[in-house]
């Protein structure tokens, strides 16, 4: 069976249920991975939830937790999704983009530190934290003397059959306060 080559690019305005976005995630990925269906990167936005990948831990959902909890087979911890917050989630063939998990996750990462240039917006990467980072001297200082940093883009993602699906979510002007129900990807510091 022939190979789509193309990619189809979705751009939703409304808010989108988790669940719906998770179905057809995971029917868009099976469809990607049989040659029946385009690679697909959607852009879009949830209601207030939160998401625990793979590697969460009880502990990081705090009693306080105001919203639905959707646990997911996407890499990372627990991370919020809400109003003013874009995820991208790429279905896309890994053997395309070279077939290594690791490496697919830095190039996103670029792909933001990109993008957030075009706002001006300087955004780096940590070796020893994934997402994308943004330095911030109007803070004060961490109790280590380094200075304070935000995370502005969290990734997670998954791989079946080849193909990626879960992303990105950056956040653009989300309501802080719903990040207090969680450790945010376990990362208590910053």
């Amino acid at each position: 069976m022939p190979q789509n080559t193309q990619i189809e690019w979705i751009y939703s305005e409304n808010l989108v249920p988790y669940e719906a976005a998770h179905a057809f995630m995971e029917a868009r990925a099976a469809d990607i991975a049989a040659g029946n269906a385009p690679e697909t990167i959607w852009f879009l936005e949830h209601p207030p939830l939160y998401t625990a990948g793979t590697s969460a831990k009880p502990q990081d959902l705090h009693a306080d937790a105001q919203f639905p909890v959707h646990y997911t087979g996407r890499g990372g911890q627990f991370t919020y999704h809400g109003p003013g917050q874009r995820i991208v989630y790429v279905m896309l063939d890994l053997a395309k983009r070279g077939g290594d998990v690791r490496k697919f996750v830095q190039q996103l990462e670029d792909v933001i530190i990109n993008t957030l240039m075009h706002y001006n917006i300087t955004g780096e990467k940590r070796c020893d934290r994934i997402g994308v980072w943004v330095k911030r001297p109007d803070k004060p200082k961490l109790t280590n003397g380094e200075m304070a940093e935000d995370k502005i883009a969290a990734l997670g993602i998954r791989v079946r059959k080849g193909v990626t699906f879960h992303g990105i979510s950056l956040n653009i002007e989300p309501d802080l306060r719903h990040y207090n129900g969680i450790t945010p990807c376990g990362i208590t510091q910053y």
